[in-house]
């Protein structure tokens, strides 16, 4: 790929030299790609999730690759031989400053915002796997960091492109049940870890257990945090909750115009200090959205289904529930339904609207080289990432929370504002 200049680069050399910009050609665009060129991308988390994500922006330059544990990423090395290795992300943007255009980070959870808030920094676009943060405090700082760099972003809630969620939205928008007054939302699982271990096993041949604690506490390596489960400790992910989270509430925050909510309250099992709920109920309140009345979101995980499953008799397929003041909306990834079915025999679905997606990770391409929109931006994904950790929040605290989101404060409780954000080990920074 030719040498280029990042936007930045671009933009004061053009002032200084008393420049304006001229109409492109056709074949080029105006953050200065050809039509047919492709991206030099590089891919944080190579392994595991990470690997189906590169698969998704294969179709670019992959000119190098991340990961702490070069076992699990083996077959990604493998496959991009060619691909640059390392270890640290921050030596990889560092050492690459000049060479590559935009990053894929898949790492986990505690590692998305630092990683993605660095790379733009420093020009580069990002698609970044869900949730977006670890923190509230690093979603707003990475929706706001997208919006001052003007990069192109797009969190991978990946189902977002199906036809089903089009669908859905549209039904929701053309009032097939009337105003929407709740929505429930219900993963049928969950997962906890307990105690910390007390055993210090050996760390495995080619894991970096340092870099991979990143700017987490120290803890001494043990299996119970690596590959998976590490979802299950506050120190590096959100539990259940935060694993699928996102993947839900994006289905509500798209169909119902969400932004913040005012309140939030959340019960589940004795708060563990270090350790997520095996099931846990969160309640939101959303205020008014120009036509659209307050709505209640719930969201569920575990083997007790919420009051709204209890009390009907749904096909066992539906994970979520529109309720409206005409009926209700079942929805999952791959059906939906208007309910009661007998009622809505004889209704007609709105025509299509939302045009058919081009594919998840092909959209934020597509963005890198033309300015294009992106459905699942940093702005619109990073409120629903801040909506997930505000429930969090209130479990752990327990009580009913006042939320001011302009101003990023709880309202009734000062002490659940200091869980809004951490400090980071030395060395590591947003």
């Amino acid at each position: 790929m030719r040498a280029r200049f990042n936007r930045r680069e671009f933009l004061g050399t053009a002032a200084s030299a008393g420049a304006v910009w001229t109409i492109l050609s056709n074949s080029q665009s105006a953050h200065g790609y050809n039509a047919n060129e492709k991206l030099n991308i590089a891919v944080i988390g190579a392994g595991g999730r990470g690997a189906s994500n590169l698969a998704g922006v294969s179709s670019q330059h992959i000119v190098a690759l991340c990961d702490v544990y070069s076992r699990r990423a083996a077959d990604s090395f493998g496959k991009y031989s060619k691909a640059k290795k390392f270890e640290d992300y921050r030596k990889l943007l560092d050492r690459l400053d000049g060479q590559i255009d935009a990053v894929v980070v898949s790492t986990p959870n505690h590692v998305h915002a630092p990683a993605s808030v660095t790379a733009m920094r420093m020009g580069k676009h990002v698609y970044c796997e869900k949730p977006l943060a670890h923190s509230v405090h690093e979603a707003r700082v990475a929706a706001n960091v997208a919006r001052q760099a003007k990069v192109a972003t797009q969190m991978g809630t990946q189902i977002h492109a199906c036809d089903n969620y089009r669908r859905i939205i549209e039904l929701i928008r053309a009032r097939a049940i009337g105003q929407v007054t709740e929505c429930h939302l219900w993963l049928r699982g969950g997962g906890s870890a307990g105690d910390r271990p007390q055993a210090k096993p050996p760390i495995p041949s080619g894991l970096n257990w340092d870099v991979w604690l990143g700017p987490a506490p120290y803890r001494p390596y043990h299996p119970c945090y690596v590959p998976h489960d590490w979802h299950y400790w506050w120190d590096f992910g959100g539990g259940a909750y935060g694993n699928m989270g996102c993947h839900y509430l994006d289905m509500a925050f798209w169909a119902l115009d969400l932004r913040y909510p005012d309140t939030i309250k959340a019960e589940g099992p004795p708060p563990h200090p270090e350790s997520t709920p095996a099931w846990q109920h969160v309640r939101y309140g959303f205020p008014t959205r120009g036509t659209q009345p307050p709505v209640t979101l719930t969201w569920t995980h575990g083997h007790k289904a919420p009051p709204v499953f209890q009390e009907n008799k749904f096909p066992g397929w539906a994970w979520g529930v529109f309720v409206g003041t005409q009926g209700m909306l079942l929805v999952s990834y791959g059906k939906h339904m208007l309910w009661p079915a007998d009622k809505f025999l004889d209704y007609q679905p709105p025509k299509q609207s939302i045009p058919q997606s081009i594919g998840h990770h092909r959209e934020w391409i597509k963005a890198c080289k033309t300015g294009s929109p992106t459905l699942c931006n940093f702005d619109y994904s990073g409120a629903v990432t801040e909506t997930l950790l505000l429930g969090n929040i209130a479990y752990r605290v327990g009580e009913q929370l006042t939320w001011n989101g302009a101003d990023m404060t709880f309202m009734n409780a000062p002490q659940a504002n200091d869980l809004l954000q951490r400090a980071y080990r030395p060395s590591w920074t947003l």
